[in-house]
């Protein structure tokens, strides 16, 4: 079956490996027709991506995807179609930045502690644009330690290693009701990843409250019975089925770029509820405490 929809992308803007433009020129010798750029927390790349699919023929997609923490591990939320340039939408994610900074300096120091030695002013020329882990994971590749990004995360930085620090706290519901100040739209990312279904049932009801209108259903790894069960929750809770690679670049996740089905329904869905967001006065937002003190 091919595929002309990819939903859930990465670049060098935050934890990707290719630019902006790059990864469209890419995406268009996929044969993809419509990508989003879902960059970490940053929509530094969005310009860049805008211009470069106007030559390519390539319906673009702008997009976000915020990192928050549960009891349950990770949880990440996707957002569609925000207005990006809005001061308070851009201060709340100058602030998210600024605390991954700071943890991977931390991880940095930590690792330096335990007798590896990597920099951080390496780790930063690394990442380009926002830090995140894989930043560190390269840098470890670079100085030997490991031989995969993978391995860094087992060895060195995943939980329980050495060099792991824990993410600063951004709920499920803030990312949500975050997204849809800039009247963007929240669909939570690769659900099975974590916390799985049991407590996504759980938090449902308040995320939908809280504004989410899509729940990423054609991802990755996920199998047919996975999407059957995601599909009857989305149908359950009047959500959007969305999806895509989750492409970061080779070798960092399994599914190539534009190496997931998805359906065009997901994008005309997206679309419309975008239409009807416009000109919204969106609700204020305003993270209720330093990052680093929740």
């Amino acid at each position: 079956m091919t595929n002309y929809v990819d939903l859930h992308t990465h670049s060098t803007a935050s934890d990707g490996i290719y630019a902006p433009g790059e990864l469209l020129r890419r995406a268009s010798e996929a044969g993809l027709r419509v990508l989003a750029l879902t960059d970490h927390d940053t929509t530094n790349g969005i310009a860049e991506a805008a211009q470069a699919a106007q030559g390519l023929g390539i319906d673009f997609i702008p997009g976000i995807e915020l990192n928050t923490t549960t009891k349950g591990g990770e949880v990440h939320v996707l957002g569609y179609f925000p207005e990006f340039e809005r001061p308070a939408f851009q201060a709340a994610l100058a602030s998210l930045r600024n605390a991954r900074e700071r943890r991977g300096q931390r991880m940095v120091e930590q690792l330096n502690e335990h007798g590896i030695n990597i920099s951080w002013e390496r780790v930063r020329a690394i990442a380009q644009g926002s830090v995140g882990r894989p930043h560190v994971a390269r840098a470890l590749m670079e100085a030997g330690y490991v031989q995969s990004v993978s391995e860094a995360f087992e060895t060195y930085i995943g939980k329980g290693c050495v060099g792991y620090v824990p993410r600063y706290h951004l709920s499920p519901v803030d990312a949500t009701r975050l997204i849809d100040s800039a009247n963007g739209l929240p669909v939570i990312a690769h659900p099975l990843n974590l916390p799985g279904l049991a407590l996504l049932r759980e938090w449902l009801p308040d995320l939908c409250s809280a504004g989410m209108v899509g729940l990423e259903t054609y991802y990755g790894p996920y199998t047919t019975e996975n999407e059957r069960e995601l599909l009857a929750l989305a149908d359950q809770y009047h959500l959007i089925p969305t999806g895509g690679s989750d492409f970061h670049g080779p070798g960092i996740h399994p599914t190539p770029l534009g190496g997931r089905y998805v359906p065009y329904d997901a994008v005309e869905r997206l679309k419309a509820a975008a239409a009807q967001r416009q000109g919204r006065t969106p609700p204020a937002f305003a993270l209720s405490a330093p990052l680093e003190d929740k």
